[in-house]
């Protein structure tokens, strides 16, 4: 929503008290997180601007946080808001109470679904929210051209984005091998950003590969998943994101190397993290408060989650609760539980008010959805060889292994072998360019009956499908057109579970606390069936995503990420 922003000379007198502040917080105490001290006095506030601390002030109103601590607003690096299912203005109903004052956003997955309408869309409800919604513009649509997305964005289709007032720079290139090997759309895009913030996406790259990547002009990672990879990428320059989404969790594999020398140049992401996730354990208050559980000193989690993720992307006005900063700020019982009890955005109360005078932007991808109508035959994989390559779900990784399992054909057809625990997977091209359907096998589910299906399916976001019987694939497939995308339970022939998902097949028309039941209840059926997975369904999604090592699947075929090929 519009801040109210204040005149200078108006901040220069309320700051040194020659006029009423227009807010003031009093009775608290602020973390100072570069010295780790605690700051007695009253915060006062002009518009959406920090105008003094450590002193008294009188102001036109006072907000009582007596027996609180006070730290600047927490910013999320790196995220798809469109991983949470719900629009970004749902989306800042659910974390900005929770402390989250910034998403620093790539709408790459509407963008696969629907190009540069996609994007425009979240600039333009980026203007409308109470949460900073701030904006790097998708580099890699479609990731590769080893799958088939629903657009195609070139760098001249970004260009006239920006200078938008919410974008900050070029979003994770993800195609690494794009700009080791010099692709030339990689490399106009990279030319178009030049000196510009550009992020990284360079999963166990090393070495002068590395090297190479990182002179290209790239700034940040958040694709590392151990110390030693993340230590790397840290001598090299870059800044480590640490991330813990709904599946992709590297908390516990880096704060090891989070401290108070660190802290400077790693901050904290969610990536992809769902309203389930979010209801059960947090957003970024959990990655904080996990942190320091864990013995992090607080000064380095609330700096990484603050300062150091305001100056990683050029935020000069905020990160500080202190005079001209952005009055981002988070009141707390304490620094251990991270437990926000009050939040200001830009100076405006995140409360039921705030969000209720929003302008919300119409939405947009409605019938996305153009996908073949499935028969049970269509998910038979025909081969005369039992040799066979099968993805190897890693729980809590979006890295997989590339397995080779005997899988003896039975006229003419691989089946699905529940016993040792191995399912058929399908990717179905739902944008109605093709009709692409492929099929392997994947391991590490536990289904032992029925099916699940999505059309959250990174990047490409066609129809993805873990099966053991194939007649419950085409009906969780087929059943997608009729909702307009979402998520798919289906087990002897009926649907036992499912989850609209009609902007764009990505994200839900309800509030967040609707979709979050129905998560619960996903959850539960797909469990039903055998599944293991705390997280089944974007598990799914992220074994169609072929920058990701080591073994993927698009509507395409099987993916070998190490060859970066498609295997024949």
């Amino acid at each position: 929503m519009p801040q109210k922003t204040a005149q200078l000379s108006d901040r220069i007198a309320q700051g040194r008290g020659d006029d009423l502040a227009d807010v003031v917080l009093r009775g608290g105490r602020v973390f100072d997180v570069i010295t780790g001290a605690f700051l007695d006095g009253d915060v006062a506030i002009c518009g959406d601007t920090i105008v003094g601390t450590c002193d008294s002030y009188d102001a036109r109103e006072v907000v009582d946080v007596t027996g609180l601590t006070l730290v600047p607003g927490f910013i999320d690096t790196h995220l798809h808001i469109e991983s949470s299912l719900v629009t970004p203005f749902e989306f800042d109903r659910l974390v900005t109470p929770l402390g989250v004052t910034t998403a620093i956003c790539d709408p790459h997955e509407i963008a696969n679904v629907l190009g540069v309408e996609g994007i425009q869309y979240f600039l333009d409800a980026a203007l409308e929210t109470v949460l900073d919604i701030r904006v790097n513009l998708s580099s890699c649509v479609p990731s590769t051209d080893m799958e088939t997305s629903g657009a195609r964005i070139e760098a001249d289709d970004l260009i006239p984005l920006m200078d938008h007032p919410q974008v900050i720079g070029l979003a994770e290139v993800m195609n690494y091998p794009g700009v080791i090997h010099q692709d030339a759309g990689i490399m106009a895009k990279l030319e178009a950003f030049k000196g510009g913030h550009i992020d990284g996406h360079a999963p166990l790259l090393s070495g002068r590969d590395l090297n190479a990547y990182i002179a290209a002009g790239i700034r940040t990672e958040h694709e590392a998943t151990s110390a030693d990879e993340a230590r790397e990428k840290l001598q090299k320059g870059l800044r480590v994101l640490i991330r813990e989404g709904s599946v992709s969790k590297d908390l516990d594999a880096l704060l090891p190397l989070l401290d108070e020398r660190t802290a400077s140049y790693m901050c904290f992401c969610t990536d992809d993290r769902n309203p389930l996730d979010i209801g059960e354990h947090g957003h970024l208050d959990y990655l904080i408060r996990t942190a320091v559980a864990r013995g992090v000193s607080p000064v380095a989690a609330y700096r990484a989650a603050s300062l150091s993720a305001a100056e990683a992307f050029g935020l000069k006005d905020r990160g500080l609760i202190a005079p001209g900063q952005r009055a981002d700020i988070v009141a707390l019982k304490n620094l251990e539980d991270c437990d926000a009890q009050l939040t200001f955005c830009g100076g405006v109360h995140a409360a039921e008010a705030a969000f209720d005078a929003r302008k919300v932007t119409p939405v947009i991808g409605r019938k996305s959805v153009k996908a073949p109508k499935l028969s049970a035959s269509d998910f038979r994989t025909t081969s005369n060889r039992s040799e066979t390559d099968v993805i190897g779900v890693i729980p809590g990784k979006i890295i997989t292994d590339h397995l080779h399992e005997v899988i003896e054909p039975k006229n003419g057809d691989k089946q699905p072998d529940t016993q040792r625990d191995l399912v058929k997977i399908a990717v179905i091209e739902r944008h109605g360019i093709n009709g692409n359907i492929a099929t392997g096998f994947v391991k590490g589910f536990g289904l032992k009956t029925g099916a699940i299906a999505s059309t959250v399916c990174h990047d490409h976001h066609n129809i993805a499908c873990v099966g053991a019987d194939y007649d419950d694939m085409a009906l969780a497939c087929n059943r997608m057109s009729d909702l307009e995308g979402g998520f798919v339970v289906a087990s002897g022939g009926k649907i036992v579970a499912e989850l609209a998902l009609p902007v764009a097949g990505l994200m839900s028309l309800e509030p967040f606390e609707d979709v979050r039941s129905s998560l619960e209840t996903l959850r539960d059926a797909a469990r039903a069936l055998g599944v293991t997975l705390e997280e089944p369904f974007l598990q799914l999604a992220f074994l169609a995503l072929p920058v990701i090592p080591m073994l993927k699947i698009t509507d395409r075929g099987m993916v070998d990420v190490a060859k970066f090929e498609i295997i024949s």
